[in-house]
């Protein structure tokens, strides 16, 4: 049985896709002494947070500041804009399009859930799992919607079950052209702070998401980002809503405050988070993403070993999907490799139980953290005898050497 205290040397390499591993500099943060949540120094700080979200979302509008998980922000996307029967479009691009689907049938929404029409040799059982979102399919649908029963679009923007990106623009794109009064609703758990995502300008309604993954913090925020179109839905919405109502939480919020007890440390960490995300700046902490993920796509590559996004152009910066060869438990291989080298890896969800296990690169990492977590998975692998074409350490190392990270300037 494990020990709680029992703590092998050195720092454990948490390399799953969220929780990330946390930065020092928050954890301090978020240790110093809880204030009073109705007194004049917390409205500072609540004012501060809800401001700078906003920059991070790159919206005008407000942003909710749950104190929920990713799970509660679902519920609240919908509860607060449809009512009981109405019909929801959603597309499946792996576990958590499906769980977000399942909410809202839970909910007494009517859900139909599209899915990528073709076939995969690798997952013959789960192809669309290996894809983003396809838009014209979409737009295809909503043209043949012309009662307008379709009320609202939900997606993933970044498939943290698979490692696959969709194209958000493009979904708005296609609602546009069917010129359909659907509201665009999109889950960016974990893509929000670490790949590009842009509320206003790709014209979404609701953006989900949660301070485990990009923002570098603990679980326990989760976000709505919101357009006028989505809070004039909430106007007459009659799904029942009480914690998650948007009138009164927007309103306090002006003064920096809540209508409950948030979480007060939680939001130190979150306002440490602003303050180095907006230090670097976004287009370099995308950057950044986009490069730690090609250093290990490149591993795996050489590993011999499919990557589970089979489309190069929506590669997830957050996660890379590995998929095991056929008879190889994955799981099994995880636990190896945890237990030999005390590194954790995301485990294969839903459909891809078994068959894949993903590696994250977010978070507080860098060149060193992923050499050492591909390092990891190589003499895991092997351990397992799985036979590999060549090395994925000399592979990234090569990658990190010829991609230099920009220089830290004063």
């Amino acid at each position: 049985m494990l020990k709680l205290d029992a703590h092998p040397t050195g720092r454990h390499f948490l390399q799953i896709p969220g929780p990330s591993p946390v930065p020092d500099r928050i954890l301090r943060a978020m240790s110093l002494p809880t204030i009073d949540h109705r007194g004049p120094e917390f409205g500072v700080l609540g004012r501060k947070v809800i401001s700078g979200i906003r920059e991070i979302f790159q919206t005008r509008h407000p942003v909710v500041i749950y104190p929920a998980s990713g799970t509660g922000a679902w519920e609240a996307a919908l509860a607060n804009t449809l009512s009981p029967g109405d019909h929801v479009l959603m597309f499946e691009t792996g576990h958590f399009a499906s769980l977000w689907a399942k909410m809202a049938t839970r909910l007494g929404l009517s859900t139909e859930f599209l899915s990528w029409q073709g076939t995969d040799e690798v997952l013959p059982n789960a192809p669309g799992w290996r894809r983003g979102v396809q838009a014209d399919q979409i737009a295809q649908r909503l043209r043949e919607d012309r009662e307008h029963r379709i009320k609202a679009v939900c997606v993933v923007h970044n498939e943290t079950s698979t490692g696959v990106t969709s194209d958000i623009a493009a979904v708005r794109g296609a609602i546009d052209e069917a010129k359909h009064p659907a509201l665009l609703m999109v889950d960016s758990i974990s893509g929000l702070a670490s790949a590009e995502f842009r509320h206003d300008e790709w014209g979404v309604d609701v953006t989900v998401s949660g301070s485990q993954k990009g923002l570098m913090l603990p679980p326990g925020i989760s976000f709505n980002a919101l357009s006028p179109r989505a809070l004039d839905a909430s106007k007459t919405a009659k799904l029942p809503r009480a914690f998650w109502a948007w009138d009164e939480i927007v309103e306090m919020n002006a003064t920096g405050y809540w209508p409950y007890t948030p979480n007060t440390n939680l939001l130190y960490g979150l306002s440490e988070a602003l303050d180095m995300i907006q230090a670097e700046g976004l287009p370099k902490v995308f950057a950044r993403h986009q490069r730690w993920a090609a250093g290990v796509r490149a591993a795996v590559n050489a590993w011999g070993l499919p990557i589970q996004c089979a489309d190069p152009a929506v590669y997830s910066p957050v996660l890379t999907g590995v998929i095991l060869p056929d008879g190889m438990d994955a799981d099994a291989v995880r636990k190896l490799i945890y237990e030999r080298f005390d590194l954790s890896l995301g485990t294969g969800l839903g459909k891809l139980k078994g068959r894949m296990f993903r590696i994250g690169h977010l978070g507080d990492s860098n060149d060193l953290t992923l050499l050492a977590t591909v390092a990891g998975c190589e003499m895991g692998l092997k351990l397992a005898g799985i036979k590999l074409q060549s090395s994925g350490i000399q592979a990234a190392m090569d990658h990190f050497s010829q991609h230099p990270a920009p220089a830290l300037t004063a």
